[in-house]
């Protein structure tokens, strides 16, 4: 079990997309042992291994890796969740980050819904870049993320 505080944050529809997303590809199965590693490696929260079948998900690859990647995951009326969004340690400082939070967001308002997010109380650089694209606070969350235990099997010696 883990628990942190968080917050929400929401955009207004205005957000649009830039015109430098020329390298900005879209993300799905035959990425996901990809995504999940960067996921693991960076824990923008909880991500599970087929998050990206919740809904588009994009990245961006240098040199042939998956740098940086944003997607979409929770949505209610009106409302979709921008989720995923980090960047590989080795290609951080390089704007990646804002254009795929950009690009997953104005993709959301084209849709005609709203975009939100979640972000830890204590990533500063993220919320700091969310409110710089227009994302306001809405809400603190206390997040509590609870998982199974694993399985513990016996091996059989097989039968001679």
């Amino acid at each position: 079990m883990k628990q942190a505080w968080g917050l929400q944050m929401g955009a207004p529809q205005s957000l649009v997309a830039s015109d430098n997303e020329g390298d900005i590809v879209p993300l799905g199965d035959d990425d996901g042992a990809e995504m999940l590693a960067l996921a693991t490696l960076t824990q923008p929260g909880p991500l599970p291994t087929r998050t990206h079948r919740m809904g588009r998900f994009a990245g961006i690859r240098i040199d042939g890796r998956l740098s940086a990647m944003a997607g979409e995951r929770f949505r209610f009326p009106g409302w979709t969740e921008v989720s995923g969004v980090c960047t590989h340690p080795d290609f951080r400082s390089r704007g990646l980050a804002r254009r795929l939070s950009r690009h997953v967001a104005a993709g959301i308002a084209v849709c005609g819904d709203s975009a939100f997010l979640h972000a830890w109380r204590d990533n500063v650089s993220a919320i700091r870049l969310y409110e710089s694209l227009g994302f306001e606070w809405r809400s603190d969350v206390h997040v509590v993320m609870l998982g199974r235990p694993r399985r513990q099997f016996k091996v059989s010696p097989s039968p001679a």
